[in-house]
C-alpha cells in the first residue's frame, strides 16, 4: 500500500465553515429569545403598555427580516466574515446597553432598532450564502441544521433567561446575551472564510478548479433592491412571500412572542412556560435537520404545503390546551409544533436557488423579510389583542386559518426551474 493510500481523507474544509456558522447563529439567536421573558418584568418595573412593549418586539422582528438581503448583498462585496463579526458587535452593544434603559423610545431604540440590525445581519440568508457557496452536496442537510441552529438557540436560551430574571432581575438576562455574542466573535474571525476559492477549495461536492466568483458592481443597496425588482415579475416570488410571512406570524411573531404571556394568563409560572418553548427548540432540531434530509430528496412545494396544514391544525387546537400546569396534551402539541417550528425553511431556501439561480441568497433574504413583516405584525396585532378582548384566542385560532392560506399558496408554484439555474456538477 502507497503512503496516498494509508493517509485518512481530511475532512472538507466547508465542514469548519458549517460549525462556526452553527455558533455563530445560535449566539445570534440569545436576544431574539429575550422578548416573551422580559415583557412582565418590564411592565412591573416600568409600567409600560402592553401595546408599547409589543411594538420594540415588532420592529425588533421587521428589521431583522428588512436587514436580510441587505446583508445578503453585503456579504457578496465585504466577505461574510466582517459583516458577521459587525452583527455580533450590534447584538452585543444594543443588548448591553438595554440594561441603562429609562425610557420607551431607549427600548425601541436598543431593544426594536439596534438589535434588529444586528440579528438581521445574521438571518436565514447568512444560511444560505453559506450553503450556496459551500456545499453542493448535502446542501438541503446543512441549511437544515444551521437552520435549527438558528431557531432552536432562540428557545433553549430560554430557560436560562428566565431563571436569570427571577433569581437576579432581567438585566443579568440581557448582560448574559451581551457577552454570549461578543464570545462569538474571535471564532468567527479566526475561522470562518468567505469562499472556498480563498483556501484553494471547491464547494463540497463540486468538481473544477478552485475560482473565486468576481464580486458584484455597485453598492450592496443597488443589488439587493435590482434583484427584488427582477424577482418580483414572477409568481413563485409572491408565493414564497405569502407563505413565509404567514411563516413568521405563526412562529416568532406570534408563539415566540406571546406564548409566554398567554400561558401566564391561565396561571401557568414563567418558568414552566420557557421551558415548554425551550422544548419546541429541541425537537426543532430534530424536525428541521429531518426537513433538510427530505429537502435533498422531494418535491419541496409538497413539503411546504404539509407543514403549513399541520401547522394550521396545531394552533387551532391550542387554545384549549391552556392550564395552570403543562398537562399531556400540552405537551403532545409542544412535540408535534417543535417538529414543525422552521422546517419551512430548508424547502424554501431549495426554492429561492430552483428559480433564481446565484440570486438564489438575496432572493431568500427578501422572502425572509416577508417573514418579519409577517412576525411584526403579529407581535403586535396579538399584544392589541390581548388588550381588547383580555385573551389571546382569537390570535390563534386566526394564525390556523393562515396556515391554511400558505399552505395552498406553497403548492400554486411551479415546479420549472429558471433558465439561467445552471447546477454545478457533483463529484461521484
Amino acid at each position: 500500500m502507497t503512503q496516498t493510500q494509508l493517509t485518512r481523507p481530511r475532512l472538507h474544509r466547508a465542514w469548519l465553515v458549517a460549525a462556526v456558522a452553527f455558533v455563530a447563529l445560535v449566539g445570534a439567536a440569545g436576544f431574539r429569545a429575550t422578548p416573551g421573558v422580559l415583557i412582565n418584568p418590564l411592565q412591573q418595573e416600568f409600567g409600560w403598555p402592553l401595546g408599547t412593549i409589543s411594538l420594540a418586539v415588532s420592529i425588533n422582528l421587521l428589521l431583522f427580516g428588512l436587514t436580510s438581503p441587505f446583508a445578503a448583498a453585503l456579504m457578496e462585496r465585504f466577505g461574510v466574515r466582517k459583516v458577521v463579526a459587525c452583527a455580533l458587535a450590534l447584538v452585543a452593544a444594543g443588548s448591553g446597553l438595554t440594561v441603562f434603559m429609562t425610557a420607551t423610545w431607549q427600548l425601541v431604540l436598543l431593544w426594536g432598532v439596534l438589535v434588529g440590525l444586528g440579528t438581521g445581519s445574521m438571518a436565514l440568508a447568512f444560511v444560505a450564502t453559506i450553503t450556496t457557496r459551500w456545499f453542493v452536496k448535502q446542501r438541503g442537510l446543512v441549511t437544515g441544521v444551521l437552520t435549527a441552529g438558528s431557531a432552536a438557540g432562540q428557545l433553549v436560551f430560554l430557560p436560562l433567561q428566565a431563571l436569570l430574571v427571577e433569581q437576579y432581575g432581567w438585566r443579568w438576562a440581557s448582560l448574559a446575551v451581551a457577552l454570549g455574542a461578543l464570545a462569538v466573535v474571535p471564532l468567527v474571525l479566526g475561522l470562518l472564510r468567505d469562499h472556498p476559492a480563498e483556501v484553494g477549495l471547491t464547494a463540497y461536492g463540486a468538481t473544477g478548479a478552485p475560482e473565486l466568483p468576481p464580486r458584484p458592481a455597485g453598492g450592496a443597496a443597488k443589488r439587493a433592491l435590482s434583484v427584488l425588482a427582477t424577482a418580483a415579475r414572477t409568481k413563485a416570488f409572491w408565493f414564497l412571500a405569502i407563505g413565509f410571512a404567514i411563516c413568521g406570524m405563526s412562529t416568532n411573531g406570534l408563539v415566540g412572542t406571546h406564548f409566554i404571556p398567554a400561558a401566564h394568563d391561565h396561571g401557568m409560572p414563567t418558568t414552566t412556560a420557557a421551558g415548554l418553548l425551550a422544548l419546541v427548540g429541541i425537537f426543532d432540531i430534530v424536525g428541521t435537520v429531518l426537513s433538510g434530509w427530505l429537502t435533498d430528496r422531494v418535491d419541496s412545494r409538497l413539503l411546504l404545503g404539509a407543514y403549513y396544514l399541520l401547522r394550521g391544525v396545531s394552533l387551532f387546537v391550542l387554545p384549549s390546551l391552556f392550564d395552570a400546569s403543562a398537562g399531556p396534551s400540552m405537551l403532545v402539541f409542544i412535540i408535534f409544533y417543535g417538529l414543525d417550528w422552521v422546517a419551512t425553511v430548508p424547502p424554501t431556501v431549495a426554492l429561492c436557488r430552483e428559480h433564481f439561480g446565484q440570486d438564489g441568497p438575496v432572493v431568500f433574504g427578501w422572502v425572509f423579510a416577508a417573514h418579519q413583516v409577517g412576525a411584526a405584525i403579529a407581535a403586535t396585532g396579538a399584544g392589541l389583542l390581548r388588550e381588547h378582548l383580555g385573551n389571546y384566542t382569537a390570535s390563534w385560532y386566526l394564525a390556523a386559518g393562515l396556515c391554511m392560506i400558505a399552505a395552498v399558496a406553497s403548492m400554486m408554484i411551479t415546479t420549472l426551474r429558471a433558465k439561467r439555474s445552471v447546477p454545478v456538477p457533483v463529484a461521484p
